[in-house]
């Protein structure tokens, strides 16, 4: 990990050039009271929080434990992305845990889990405001909170008109204009699992994800991962309070950043967290670089299919993978909850969905996902992009007996589906193997036990996806 505490001598590149999928913070934006902490791997061995010397209270807010602050070393020159000369542009964020705070009545709440993060507005500036904004961007509704203050003081019975400030994309609102019910009754099935359990999920949560760690906890915990996946130096993590989901993964100051929800990080969670992010995306990432498909050009000239749901889903089965009741709850929410918008109206789906969350927050934020690109949301309609995750998990765990997963990590950003006729072509010296699969008949197990507690049956499984 690495920290930024100034301009550096970067060559000078297009805002958007990480892609537009990855969002950006922008000059002039005021940050959050923790924005800036961030962890040098060389501060050893129990790691440095530096704080902007012009903001005494932030200084006043850092850890006044001694073994927590360190007087910082000489710091070597920081390398982009040191495994590979050229930045990585191949990084995408990943939309499941992309949030800010709105100003709205929840601002510097603890979210729970189960809830969904809002959909960023961020503004483009200087030449790259002509350019088609980001998906998750343009799919925003600019008047979400007007719409949201009116659904609540209605009792629930109005439906939201949203309005969106850039021409929605209609290219991919037609993709994912279609929801479906292929795997609906193992995502129903998921979720009774939980509730049958636990009687809710927020009981869930308080039972399985532990305490709420401190600043130093956190740190610790990540500058421990990062060198078990050997990351350090390579991806800026910075903790803040300005977030709602649990973290983010975004481009800044031309450099993956890792932003980590510092008032919700989770005991027995934060981990997983990582898995998703870092030895997920980030190494696939990583090693995708070094692949002669990392262009669209060889994807296309080596017939890949697309990396989706295959990563994804991945990386879901990877946040839960350690944890003792592994429950895929998210997953199956949302796409049980797209499925209904398909159907039903906002107010529809909102009553819908009170079977399973009790929350009206909550529930508001997962009808908004589903809902999304929608103008007038009294009339069934859904964006069904949120599906791939519960779609990716059970491919991948229909097939885990014969998918060789180092190769799937190995050869980057590509499906479970092209992994043989791939191998020989790949560039496999110098691939990545995240940590926590290096024991493959641990990993298999953890998988199986995936598998058992969400109800799954390798039978049926295999009634839905033959061969």
């Amino acid at each position: 990990m690495v920290l930024d505490s100034g301009p550096q001598s970067y060559p000078q590149q297009r805002p958007d050039y990480f892609g537009n999928g990855l969002p950006q913070r922008r000059g002039g934006k005021k940050g959050s009271p923790c924005d800036g902490l961030r962890l040098y791997p060389f501060l050893s061995p129990s790691l440095s929080l530096e704080s902007d010397s012009s903001s005494p209270a932030q200084s006043a807010r850092l850890p006044s434990k001694a073994n927590c602050l360190r007087k910082p070393e000489a710091r070597p020159s920081l390398n982009f992305c040191p495994t590979f000369p050229s930045p990585c542009s191949w990084m995408r964020r990943s939309e499941s845990t992309c949030a800010v705070n709105q100003r709205d009545r929840t601002r510097g709440q603890i979210r729970s889990a189960a809830s969904l993060p809002h959909i960023p507005k961020v503004k483009a500036v200087g030449p790259s405001s002509r350019k088609s904004p980001c998906l998750l961007v343009a799919l925003r509704p600019v008047n979400i909170e007007v719409e949201r203050e009116k659904f609540f003081q209605s009792r629930f019975s109005y439906n939201p008109q949203f309005e969106y400030e850039e021409p929605l994309p209609e290219a991919v609102l037609e993709k994912y204009k279609e929801a479906s019910g292929q795997f609906i009754s193992q995502a129903i099935g998921i979720i009774n699992a939980v509730l049958e359990k636990y009687g809710t999920y927020e009981s869930f949560e308080a039972t399985n994800g532990g305490k709420l760690l401190s600043k130093c906890q956190i740190w610790s915990i990540i500058r421990k991962y990062m060198q078990k996946e050997g990351c350090s130096g390579e991806v800026v993590v910075q903790l803040t309070e300005d977030l709602l989901s649990q973290a983010v993964m975004m481009v800044e100051n031309s450099r993956p950043t890792l932003a980590i929800n510092l008032s919700g990080a989770r005991q027995n969670w934060l981990e997983g967290m990582l898995r998703h992010e870092i030895g997920t995306h980030y190494i696939r990432g990583v090693n995708n670089a070094r692949q002669p498909w990392h262009s669209l050009e060889g994807r296309r000239q080596y017939g890949l299919k697309p990396a989706n749901p295959t990563e994804e889903g991945l990386a879901s089965l990877h946040s839960v993978l350690f944890r003792k009741q592994p429950f895929l709850w998210r997953a199956a929410l949302l796409y049980y909850t797209i499925y209904q918008a398909s159907l039903m109206s906002f107010c529809e789906l909102f009553q819908n969905l009170e079977r399973y969350v009790r929350d009206a927050g909550v529930r508001w934020e997962y009808c908004v996902r589903a809902k999304r690109g929608q103008m007038d949301t009294s009339k069934p309609g859904c964006f069904s992009k949120d599906q791939v995750y519960l779609d990716g998990i059970l491919r991948i765990l229909r097939h885990r007996q014969t998918i060789d997963f180092h190769l799937l990590a190995a050869l980057g950003k590509v499906s479970y589906e092209d992994v043989d006729h791939l191998k020989k072509f790949g560039a496999l010296g110098k691939a990545r193997i995240p940590h926590f699969m290096q024991d493959r008949e641990r990993y298999n197990q953890l998988l199986d036990h995936i598998v058992t507690t969400n109800c799954l049956k390798d039978e049926e499984l295999e009634q839905l996806l033959p061969d």
